[in-house]
């Protein structure tokens, strides 16, 4: 059902079964998937996809101009896949030139009221942004992570697979897969034993995890401390998740424990 208010483009691509609320502006570059639900008041503009089964709630703004200065109006894009929910008042922007020209949102995501995803970002599946935090530009979420309320994500910043993340962090370093992390300027707090837990990791991979994490941050030398790590650790498949996120981009800041 289409609602008599709702402004659609001609040019818009409406497939199968698509709900679309009173107010509701779809943009002519737009392409929307089968049993997608758009409530009312929704903005969906630029060279924007949207998958299936999504449910989308008032007021949120999808695919409108890239908070960035260097955009002059190029013509870019903004995917977003399936069974994603998005909440009232998310903002998500499409990317830039600069930055690959593509923003990337995955499927079974939850971006709840206020959250805000920025040009060139990059998530994974199954991601929970609670209330109001901002992810910066060109950042990289996969899988799983949990983001709390209010946090703040700089840009460029990696967080792996199953991370959690608590309220009100500002993430400036990247996350290791399966890290937990808070703080003003984010430290790394331990394992999320919890989650793994209920993916049905074993408890030896799960404690070869924890074994392997006190000895890869045991000092804030990383490169040294993994180049000494014992090599039954490194047939640990969690483990070599770990090593390969750490050295898989040498320019970014790992979020390290507090060592005292």
């Amino acid at each position: 059902m289409i609602h008599q208010t709702a402004i659609i483009d001609p040019k818009a691509i409406i497939s199968k079964n698509v709900k679309i609320g009173a107010y509701s502006i779809i943009g002519p570059e737009v392409v929307i998937g089968d049993n997608t639900e758009i409530q009312s008041h929704v903005s969906i503009v630029g060279h924007t996809k949207i998958g299936t089964n999504n449910k989308i709630y008032p007021f949120a703004s999808i695919g409108n101009d890239p908070q960035d200065m260097k955009y002059k109006g190029e013509k870019t894009s903004l995917i977003i896949g399936n069974n994603n929910i998005i909440r009232e008042y998310v903002t998500i922007n499409p990317g830039t030139v600069q930055g690959g020209g593509t923003t990337i949102v995955g499927n079974y995501n939850l971006l709840m009221i206020g959250s805000h995803i920025a040009h060139d970002c990059r998530l994974g599946n199954k991601i929970v942004i609670a209330n109001n935090a901002a992810i910066a530009g060109h950042a990289v979420i996969d899988d799983n992570v949990i983001l709390g309320g209010n946090c703040g994500v700089h840009q460029f910043t990696r967080i792996g697979k199953m991370a959690m993340i608590g309220g009100m962090t500002g993430v400036s370093r990247d996350i290791i897969p399966y890290g937990l992390s808070t703080g003003n300027r984010n430290i790394l707090n331990g394992i999320n034993i919890v989650g793994l837990r209920r993916i049905n990791k074993s408890n030896k991979d799960i404690i070869c995890l924890t074994e392997a994490y006190k000895d890869i941050f045991k000092t804030e030398n990383l490169s040294e401390n993994l180049k000494n790590l014992n090599i039954e650790f490194k047939r640990n498949e969690l483990v070599n998740e770990i090593i390969e996120f750490i050295n898989k981009d040498k320019k970014r800041p790992i979020c390290t424990p507090d060592i005292k």
